[in-house]
């Protein structure tokens, strides 16, 4: 099987290795891809927005599945452009993928299917924001309809910031603050039948225990000691089905990665938001973890025939990765700074680096925000931890930032309570 994987990020590197660990993948392809990609894949340039150009190239190549990784050009329908070519593509089309693309939507659909999740008001006016404040009271959440590249939320107990962040959205979402701790889970999904992975956490905001603005994730580990243990089974029968259902109805299918950002309150799992792709970097782990093959499952997706195969395997054990950013990150990143200590950790069989904003190669430099994630297996959470954050201390480059607290126990179920950090 040759795949092409389509995207520049953290999320992509970790799905090209994935890819390559599959016996019954022969080729892996990506495009544009980064540095971190390109020890696994053959890269190629093409503009991830440009459908037509996407198509094209997976035509040239011969590969037998397209992987979309990022949400954008799923919005934009590239999914779509490529189906259209014949060619098996993971990812869902441009109507489907609207799930994210609109909190408002993906909130009808919710409502719509009977999936539990937040009360919200969708606002379009200072007026109708200011009466959804007062209605839920503190702590305030605030929702951009549109795509945000994952800093779109706000969640703060200052009605000034939530009113500020709504004045600078065209639309939002209101809703109620679910208490309780965050969990992600991912749901490989064919149209009609889905699979869950194992679930996993993720660190949001940029400093230790839960502080300082969101960001696109700081670091994540899997599997969850704290959860409970049929919580994939729960949210696959309770929210990913009846979502599922309730796309089919409307005749646009899902197929592709259903991500549920849930919170497990005292009343159960609530569902915070989904999105149309795997999350990154909570995503990483959890692919560390897999031990069947990914390309056969994703192309079964991608074909609507995921009964066909076998519900995907994960290894015993516990990933953890730990993001290291740019200096001046989320507000800002500095870039073209050189990268120091990534060779070391190359033969370390439990570690790895997964290149998100990274250029070059000799000398590797810094280029966004999210740079580069240490990921490390161990035998447990602890085990895993330690090795990541050994990485960690490896590697170095001017400004470079990250949290000392991913996956510590038990501040990773009490963050997840604060303020969905």
């Amino acid at each position: 099987m040759k795949t092409l994987v389509i995207g520049t990020g953290g999320r992509e590197h970790a799905l090209a290795l994935a890819l390559a660990r599959d016996p019954e993948v022969t080729e892996v392809h990506a495009a544009p891809g980064n540095p971190g990609i390109a020890e696994v894949a053959t890269l190629h340039e093409v503009d991830p927005m440009d459908g037509a150009a996407v198509a094209a190239l997976a035509g040239r190549l011969g590969v037998d599945l397209v992987v979309i990784g990022p949400e954008a050009p799923l919005v934009a329908g590239v999914a779509d452009a490529v189906t259209d070519a014949g060619i098996a593509c993971f990812g869902p089309s441009r109507a489907a993928a609207l799930l994210e693309g609109s909190k408002a939507f993906s909130k009808e659909v919710m409502a719509a299917a009977g999936v539990p999740t937040a009360r919200s008001f969708t606002c379009t006016s200072a007026e109708e924001v200011a009466a959804a404040l007062d209605a839920f009271g503190p702590p305030y959440v605030v929702k951009d309809d549109a795509l945000a590249a994952g800093k779109g939320v706000v969640v703060t107990n200052d009605e000034i910031e939530a009113l500020a962040h709504a004045s600078s959205c065209e639309r939002v979402v209101i809703e109620e603050f679910l208490d309780g701790p965050e969990v992600s889970l991912f749901a490989v999904c064919d149209g009609t039948t889905a699979y869950p992975l194992q679930p996993a956490q993720d660190f949001k905001r940029i400093f230790d225990g839960g502080l300082g603005p969101n960001t696109g994730g700081m670091g994540a580990y899997s599997p969850l000691p704290w959860a409970p243990a049929d919580l994939a089974a729960q949210v696959l029968a309770d929210v990913v089905q009846p979502t599922l259902d309730e796309m089919a109805r409307r005749g646009t299918a899902f197929r592709g990665c259903l991500y549920v950002g849930l919170a497990l309150t005292a009343a159960g799992p609530r569902v915070i938001e989904f999105n149309c792709r795997f999350g990154d970097p909570d995503v990483q782990p959890v692919l560390a973890l897999l031990e069947s093959g990914l390309g056969s499952l994703l192309l079964a997706a991608a074909q609507g025939r995921l009964g066909e195969v076998e519900p995907p395997q994960f290894r015993d054990g516990a990933a953890v990765s730990v993001v290291l950013a740019s200096g001046g990150y989320p507000e800002s990143s500095s870039k073209g700074d050189v990268i120091v200590g990534t060779e070391t950790l190359a033969a370390d069989a439990d570690v790895d680096v997964i290149h998100a904003g990274t250029s070059g190669g000799s000398p590797l430099l810094t280029a966004g925000g999210r740079v580069l994630a240490v990921r490390a297996v161990g035998t447990d959470v602890a085990d895993a931890r330690a090795k990541a954050y050994e990485g960690v201390a490896m590697i170095s480059f001017p400004g470079a930032q990250w949290r000392r607290d991913i996956a510590a126990e038990p501040l990773g179920v009490v963050e997840g309570a604060a303020l969905h950090a």
